[in-house]
């Protein structure tokens, strides 16, 4: 009986560490250390954003692009690193989210939140749109609309089978996190299973030296600043693998021991996808029979399993690909569950009580689950017969995400240079005097990579035609309207609103007045 006595020790300890936020614990703890880490690793999905995104990189600054990859890990590793160190003093659901009201105000929270919310809404479809990168290079019974090679017959097929991958997330995530978890954690497992295979099966058949990632191919040429400006733009298909690292501690309400096993998956699943996929990319350019084909820049990583491994071996790796698709997809809806239910719980969405609402039988949000299913199937939509349109709101959904970094680690750097910083004691995560020197690249980082990712280029925004400048400045005025207009929403009618809805409240705060927002 003593395990069981211990576990109920630790569901105490964990629950009590809510109360400094003042709610009271309504998500079911069943998440061991395994199931954070794969959380987090599903979200980043090693598997899904290589070969969701090698075209884009391999097209824009050819075999030199790898080194984007250790360029953004390096960058990206000090926000994780800023993270796990959060995690472990707060472990929270929606964790950018508080994580920013609490270093900073509500206001910051909020939009942190807000930005992180859309952000994730978006990456849902993008992902689920991998589906089609994939399925009808296994079998071309997966196109249902053409053969494929009509104007409008991909974009509509991809809808179709995004549709099915976003209704299979939601079903799912209303239906709990146990049965989320045990889907996530298989995925994850024969992902990196899969992952591990495909790297031996690639070193088998090298055909050319290392040395080949630092082939440019000419195109810089294009550029006034040679193949610095295409190196940029290439390096845009790693930023938009290597993020949502924070999801493991998202479900830090659901998690057995939070503050300890948070801030390991958050380091361990950001460490293990550079490992792994960078791998991947070098030895996918060193074995693949060509340098030169033109697929290399339109079906990416998909072509080069097929042409080393052949079509046997090669599509059973591609439906390990597709499971990969799958539990990102899952996780990323399960990431933006948590978030939706962090906000409303505080009062800070429309229609609040209703959206922070738990079911009594799987002790799960099952209305902002379905709801943002349906927003996630509203947004493929646009992908139908406009493309590009849809290029410009994925890479929004990026930014976003970037911002909402920012929105983290800024105020975070602010309580540090005020002496207000107290990370966790008893001997959790901590950076110690390494703090603000890795707070401060985290911070100057984050602001660079926006800047390159929401940069007007025709190469990313409006690459082929219609040329239209609405689509080359797309991510500046949609940026700058959902972040201008969220606000202003949040400013005037939601801000004299917020604080802890009372069926939300712990035992210690019920008789406490309900929160009000900072002093303006």
């Amino acid at each position: 009986m003593r395990p069981t006595a211990q576990s109920t020790d630790q569901h105490r300890q964990d629950d009590a560490e809510l109360t400094e936020f003042g709610y009271r614990p309504e998500l079911k703890r069943t998440l061991g250390n395994f199931h954070t880490f794969a959380a987090g690793i599903s979200y980043i999905s090693i598997l899904t954003g290589t070969f969701q995104l090698f075209y884009f990189g391999y097209g824009s600054g050819g075999p030199a692009y790898w080194w984007s990859w250790p360029m953004v890990f390096a960058g990206q590793f000090m926000v994780a690193l800023c993270f796990a160190e959060l995690a472990a003093r707060y472990p929270v659901a929606g964790s950018v989210y508080n994580w920013s009201k609490k270093t900073g105000n509500p206001h910051l929270g909020w939009l942190a939140g807000w930005m992180m919310l859309i952000a994730s809404i978006v990456s849902i479809s993008a992902v689920a749109l991998a589906y089609q990168l994939t399925l009808p290079q296994i079998s071309s019974f997966f196109q249902f609309v053409g053969d494929g090679t009509g104007r409008y017959d991909v974009a509509t097929n991809a809808v179709i089978l995004a549709a099915v991958l976003i209704l299979f997330t939601t079903l799912v995530n209303a239906f709990g996190v146990k049965l989320m978890a045990r889907i996530n954690t298989a995925g994850v497992f024969i992902e990196l299973i899969a992952t591990v295979v495909l790297i031996v099966l690639f070193a088998v058949h090298i055909t050319r030296g290392p040395q080949v990632v630092m082939e440019t191919h000419g195109t810089g040429a294009g550029y006034g600043t040679g193949y610095l400006g295409a190196f940029l733009v290439a390096s845009l298909a790693s930023a938009y693998v290597m993020y949502g690292f924070d999801t493991a501690a998202s479900l830090g309400e659901e998690s057995l021991n939070p503050t300890r096993n948070a801030p390991r998956a958050i380091i361990r699943a950001i460490v293990a996808s550079f490992v792994l996929g960078g791998l991947i990319l070098l030895l996918a350019l060193m074995s693949v029979s060509s340098l030169k084909g033109e697929k290399l820049s339109t079906d990416g990583l998909q072509y080069i399993v097929l042409d080393v491994l052949g079509p046997t071996a090669g599509k059973a790796m591609l439906w390990c690909v597709l499971i990969a698709v799958t539990v990102c997809a899952l996780a990323v809806h399960t990431a933006a569950v948590r978030l939706a239910f962090a906000m409303a719980r505080d009062n800070n969405l429309p229609a609040s009580s209703k959206l922070a609402k738990c079911h009594p039988r799987f002790q799960t949000p099952v209305l902002p689950t379905v709801i943002i299913g349906i927003l996630a199937l509203a947004i493929l939509v646009v992908n139908i017969r406009q493309p590009q349109i849809f290029t410009v709101v994925t890479s929004i959904g990026i930014i976003m995400i970037y911002l909402a970094y920012l929105g983290v680690t800024v105020p975070l750097l602010v309580a540090r240079l005020r002496g207000k910083w107290q990370p966790a004691g008893e001997g959790r995560f901590s950076l110690g005097r390494w703090g603000l020197p890795v707070n401060i690249v985290a911070v100057l980082w984050g602001a660079a990579m926006t800047l390159n990712l929401i940069w007007p280029r025709a190469a990313v925004y409006n690459a082929t035609a219609p040329y239209h400048w609405y689509l080359r400045w797309g991510a500046v005025l949609f940026v700058a309207v959902i972040a201008g207009g969220g606000f202003a929403y949040y400013w005037f009618v939601q801000r004299h609103k917020t604080g802890v809805l009372a069926e939300h409240r712990s035992d210690a705060m019920a008789t406490a007045p309900v929160a009000t927002p900072a002093a303006d």
